[in-house]
């Protein structure tokens, strides 16, 4: 009976190859996970909490003046995350005017959209560590290359870890506004993407601090980190000024992985947000020579999400920490005794071993930290000796360079 098995030193060689030279094509999608594996300035984590330490803190604090609502919202809801709860609650604020649906009104509502902003607002509100951290590592990657295309970075984080990261070593980058004093939304360049290659693009799939409503209920970006409206896509229902933008970036994505040898990498994004991940599927789906790479800080079998998208397409890779999914094929992590090269040593350290001293070797670029440092690192001298075939039954990924 055959088992499958994969050579992570294999896969990372290709990888590294890729991303050390600036012919391909890439882009980074990056969830909540990535700042919630980033340390604080005194060393702690999280730097920014995932959804879900994010749903409770924020809850916690408007309990004592929403209890009954909250309560109320989430035995109704599907999920009770404070995106989902934030979208029914900016519903009704619409919709019922003097009506009461679990002791609020229309105005009521809107009053408490705005209060969950704040707190989400006070919370993301946070600032890279120094002198040096994973998204200092991460820029250092995307500048160190001359680069024929432009790396895209699409995200649906709301902090400005990624532009404080940018703004700090003076590279440039465009995330879809313009303007100077009230930058405003222009669908147009995001759809043509047609700067130079130097600027970064960075598409905040889901809103972002400081985006607020203008005078015309259009979306403008202010340039602070603690605006008090924040501006979320909201996953029941859009209305026409809230949509433009949501949908621009939304489609950049399908649109990104529409074009030929193309390849997005995440990190920190389970793929249960439904929205994103059905344009992924398209993309690939519409376009066999585009690939994803998706790296889970989870065991394999917990990742169901991301299991399930690389189950339908072959071109959708699944790295977690102790299993891969290879063209469909779930397979164990094999490391060969013998070093592909003599070395390798140093490299196979970056991605494979102990994350902390009591735990079994495993993969390690699921977690934020250790991913962006592998990055940073491609370009260094390196001689590649030819890394053969696992000789178990394997589905052998062929990464085009």
């Amino acid at each position: 009976m055959s088992v499958n098995v994969h050579n992570p030193d294999q896969y990372m060689a290709s990888l590294r190859t890729i991303i050390a030279q600036g012919r391909k094509k890439i882009g980074l999608l990056i969830g909540a996970g990535a700042p919630a594996g980033m340390r604080k300035i005194d060393g702690t984590y999280p730097l920014v909490p995932a959804v879900a330490g994010l749903t409770n803190q924020v809850l916690a604090t408007l309990a004592p003046k929403y209890g009954a609502q909250i309560a109320g919202l989430k035995a109704e809801l599907p999920k009770d995350d404070i995106e989902t709860i934030l979208s029914r609650v900016r519903s009704l604020a619409k919709v019922i005017g003097k009506s009461k649906v679990h002791d609020l009104d229309g105005p009521g509502f809107e009053k408490f959209g705005e209060e969950i902003c704040a707190e989400i607002g006070k919370i993301v509100d946070a600032r890279l560590p120094k002198p040096e951290s994973a998204y200092s590592d991460l820029v250092n990657w995307i500048t160190g290359t001359s680069r024929d295309s432009a790396v895209e970075i699409f995200t649906t984080n709301y902090d400005l870890l990624l532009e404080e990261a940018f703004e700090v070593v003076g590279a440039p980058y465009f995330d879809g506004f313009t303007g100077g004093r009230e930058p405003f939304f222009d669908p147009v360049s995001v759809a043509r993407n047609d700067l130079p290659a130097r600027w970064t693009r960075l598409w905040k799939l889901h809103g972002s601090l400081g985006w607020c409503a203008g005078e015309k209920g259009e979306v403008i970006r202010t340039g602070k980190s603690s605006a008090s409206h924040l501006v979320f896509p909201e996953h029941l229902k859009y209305d026409q000024t809230q949509k433009a933008p949501y949908t621009a970036l939304l489609d950049r994505l399908k649109t990104f992985l529409g074009t030929d040898d193309t390849l997005l990498i995440s990190i920190g994004f389970s793929y249960a947000d439904a929205h994103v991940a059905a344009r992924i599927d398209e993309g690939l789906a519409g376009n066999t020579s585009a690939s994803v790479f998706a790296f889970m800080f989870k065991a394999l079998d917990e990742e169901v999400a991301a299991c399930d998208l690389a189950s339908k397409r072959p071109n959708f890779s699944v790295y977690a920490r102790d299993k891969a999914m290879m063209n469909g094929t779930p397979g164990a992590w094999v490391v060969p005794a013998e070093l592909p090269s003599k070395d390798w040593g140093p490299i196979r350290s970056t991605y494979w071993g102990k994350p902390q001293s009591a735990d079994p070797d495993q993969f390690l670029l699921g977690a934020v930290e250790p991913f962006c440092k592998f990055f940073a690192a491609s370009r260094s001298a390196q001689i590649f000796s030819p890394i053969p075939a696992p000789t178990a039954s394997v589905p052998t990924l062929v990464v085009p360079v």
